[in-house]
């Protein structure tokens, strides 16, 4: 599966047979054949990774890595701090020197690394997507069918791509040979989020070790397991000791030690919009690249494909339990199909099965978090307290773990905080519009702008309204289709730089100018 599931999971109890959409096209998975998820992982790695080498915290503390669905600690990790960066900085930097092993290795030879270490985690699949799920509380189908394999592919593009990005030969002016070179930046630090935790691992470390680049990666600390075990694959992949370390730690002193850290040439950071603002006033002119929160707009017109639309929006929305930066929570319906599109909406999310992670069945587990938990239901009331009309959900799934129901609110208007904050839950807002020029202005009056949807037949409409659109992904009658070789980003608070694609290499590169005196030049 090289793609992005669309839409994850219809179970038929009888025939225990997953459904699950894969762009178009419908996959029918047998059970009997479905990979067997490990409801209790060995845990291997909890340690520091620095140097290619495994070391407990310089200073003896350790945190808790807490299980979703019951509260209960899993292990406790060794917690980095200051003293920890700085000595995967010294690493990083020693590898990043020049004439090191890793600066003098053929360009192909990275590409080789890389798709080195994209087998060894497709060897390790089962395993790793039985970690995520235990760690983060995603579905086990949605860690096996669709971060795992989106994480290798991403690995195994930008593989190839480490010997394709060069510099040009400029025709410049006067007796003058020019050319430019695209050198790697330096010393990386990358820091990663909750939500996506190893597809976010591809994304950060892809282009950066692709262009040459050494890295010092902060997994978040509510989702450190995956990232620590694919450590020890990097070292059995056979990159050199220093080109990657991880450092698990607290945002506040192991994330803050990388953004002050002046060893450090880079920062790129995935989460919330709030951090990164802090991390761009503290960056001291270091390069930054920032992905950050959304609200984004789900636009269905009247003239779209309802059963299409109803299936994306939900696709759109609960998708990771809702814990997605470009989530569609922004619902705009066309006036003349609300009243359909809002009940044909609520009987999706009724029948959305809530519960074990690990059930091959299950379509939704737990929020990632107690913080989290507590955030949503807050917002939830808020949402009836400003009189949006509550059709479903709205409270606890159950009375252990992080569950929340599947909610819907109808009648949303822009000015409640439920459309303005990102909820990053399991919370549609559903709300009505008239005319074409009023639903562009209401989409656009956000101060997010990462991505945007539009359902419609008519593609002058969907030109028109996908160019109006301040969002750096604009779908259009699809949802959440993401690939390796499409940018992503944001406009406006949503970020700085893009991912993924040809683009995500530019913020590992900078490009030198190199200018020759030439006795003459002849064209």
């Amino acid at each position: 599966m090289n793609k992005m599931l669309k839409s994850v999971i219809s179970a038929a109890p009888a025939s225990r047979k997953v459904l699950a959409t894969l762009g178009s096209k419908v996959v029918s998975l047998s059970t009997a054949a479905a990979p067997k998820p490990i409801p209790k992982p060995e845990i291997l790695y909890t340690g520091i990774f620095i140097n290619n080498e495994w070391r407990k915290s310089a200073s003896g503390k350790v945190f808790p890595t807490i299980n979703p669905t019951n509260g209960e600690v899993i292990t406790e990790i060794q917690e980095g701090d200051r003293a920890d960066i700085d000595a995967a900085v010294k690493a990083a930097q020693s590898a990043f020197a020049y004439g090191s092993e890793w600066r003098t290795m053929d360009a192909s030879k990275r590409g080789v690394l890389l798709n080195r270490l994209a087998d060894l985690i497709e060897r390790d699949r089962e395993y790793l997507a039985s970690l995520e799920t235990l760690d983060n509380g995603k579905t086990f189908i949605d860690s096996y069918y669709l971060d795992l394999p989106h994480a290798i592919n991403v690995l195994r593009y930008y593989a190839g791509w480490a010997d394709k990005n060069h510099g040009k030969v400029i025709p410049m002016d006067g007796n003058h040979f020019a050319y430019t070179r695209h050198e790697p930046v330096g010393v990386c630090g990358q820091i990663i989020p909750w939500n996506f935790p190893i597809m976010m691992l591809a994304w950060k470390l892809g282009p950066a070790l692709s262009m040459g680049n050494t890295v010092i990666m902060k997994p978040a600390e509510q989702t450190p397991l995956t990232a620590l075990y694919v450590a020890q694959l990097i070292k059995e992949a056979g990159f050199p000791a220093g080109v990657v370390n991880i450092v698990p730690g607290y945002g506040p002193t192991a994330g803050g030690a990388i953004v002050d850290h002046n060893g450090v040439d880079k920062v790129a950071f995935t989460g919330s919009t709030e951090v990164g603002k802090l991390i761009q006033q503290r960056a001291n002119l270091k390069r930054v690249t920032l992905e950050l929160g959304g609200k984004s707009p789900n636009i269905i017109f009247k003239d779209s494909d309802m059963d299409h639309a109803v299936k994306m929006a939900h696709f759109g929305l609960f998708l990771n339990q809702g814990q997605c930066c470009c989530a569609g929570s922004r619902v705009f319906v066309e006036e003349a199909i609300y009243d359909e599109f809002v009940e044909r909406s609520v009987e999706a999310a009724k029948a959305r099965k809530v519960g074990d992670p690990f059930d091959l069945t299950t379509q939704q587990g737990p929020q990632i978090d107690e913080e989290q938990f507590n955030k949503i239901l807050g917002l939830i009331n808020e949402g009836k307290r400003e009189g949006a009309k509550l059709l479903t959900g709205g409270g606890r799934h159950g009375d252990r773990g992080y569950y929340i129901q599947p909610t819907i609110f109808g009648d949303v208007q822009d000015n409640m905080r439920i459309a303005q904050e990102e909820i990053f839950g399991p919370v549609k807002q559903i709300l009505k519009f008239k005319t074409t020029d009023e639903l562009i202005a209401r989409a656009n009056k956000t101060i997010y702008g990462l991505a945007a949807a539009i359902f419609t037949k008519d593609l002058d409409r969907a030109l028109h309204v996908s160019s109006a659109l301040k969002a750096g992904t604009v779908w259009v009658n699809t949802y959440d289709a993401f690939a390796p070789q499409t940018p992503f980003g944001g406009y406006k608070m949503s970020g700085i730089g893009r991912e993924l694609g040809e683009y995500g290499l530019h913020n590992y590169t900078e490009v030198k100018s190199v200018i020759m005196a030439v006795p003459q030049k002849n064209s």
